[in-house]
Parts: structure tokens; C-alpha cells; sequence
């Protein structure tokens, strides 16, 4: 259950959303220097997701959407995406311990297996095996 352990790069990342997701990567990279990574459009001109690097860290970003009772990502403004080795372990850890689940452990289109829960104070928190650093 550990997490992406060895691998000399960051497994946990700040992820945001932008009313103007295009102009938010504009944004970051004229104002503090962020770097592109990759970005993948949405059919509507915004942004689906998006990564962002400085120096060895990673944010990620994406445009706010249209609420989705299924995924509290298309309207939580800010969360925090991690990258975990063993997702099962990870996911029945987290509900034996109570965690709010409020995104039940699933595969994803885009070859991801993940989890959203809530802590305590009603911060999103997203678990995955997604790599976001082998991306080109």
C-alpha cells in the first residue's frame, strides 16, 4: 500500500480548477514560471486536465465543469491527488478507518484505477495509480 516509493518523483499533487482553464495555463506560465507537461482539451475549448510543472513538483488543472452527482471533481474547486501502489489496499484502508467515500473505487477511461474521499474537514482527496509523470 505504500506510495509510488523510488521513483525520485513526487506521487502527491495539488489539483486545481479555473473558470478559464486555457487562461489559467497561460497564467501560470507568464506569472510563476510554470512549464506545460501535457494538456488534453475539452470538446467545448476548455481544459479536461492539464499538467504543469516547476522545477521536480507537478500541479494539475482543468477547467470547472458541470456538476456531476457521480464525480465531485467537475465542480471541487481544489484538492489533492495521490499516486499509490497497491489502490485496493489503499481504498479498504481508507474505509475502515470511515473515510467518506464519495467516489467509489473504479477503473477510468483513461487507464487510471481510483478513489475520492472527503477527510474530516470536507477536503477532497483523490487515490490512484495513474502516473502523471510518464506522460509525455
Amino acid at each position: 500500500m505504500s506510495a509510488k516509493s523510488g521513483t525520485g518523483k513526487p506521487n502527491i499533487f495539488p489539483a486545481l480548477k479555473y473558470s478559464d482553464g486555457p487562461a489559467a495555463l497561460k497564467w501560470l506560465a507568464m506569472a510563476f514560471g510554470f512549464r506545460e507537461h501535457v494538456s488534453y482539451p475539452a470538446p467545448d475549448g476548455t481544459i479536461a486536465h492539464a499538467q504543469m510543472t516547476l522545477g521536480n513538483g507537478m500541479i494539475m488543472l482543468g477547467s470547472a465543469g458541470k456538476p456531476d452527482p457521480g464525480n465531485p471533481w467537475s465542480t471541487e474547486r481544489r484538492g489533492i491527488y495521490v499516486c499509490v501502489d497497491d489502490i485496493e489496499a489503499h481504498f479498504a484502508r481508507a474505509k475502515a478507518a470511515g473515510a467518506e467515500i464519495v467516489r467509489e473505487l473504479a477503473d477510468t477511461d483513461y487507464g487510471s484505477r481510483e478513489y475520492s474521499a472527503r477527510d474530516p474537514d470536507g477536503h477532497l482527496w483523490s487515490f490512484s495509480t495513474y502516473k502523471p509523470w510518464s506522460d509525455n
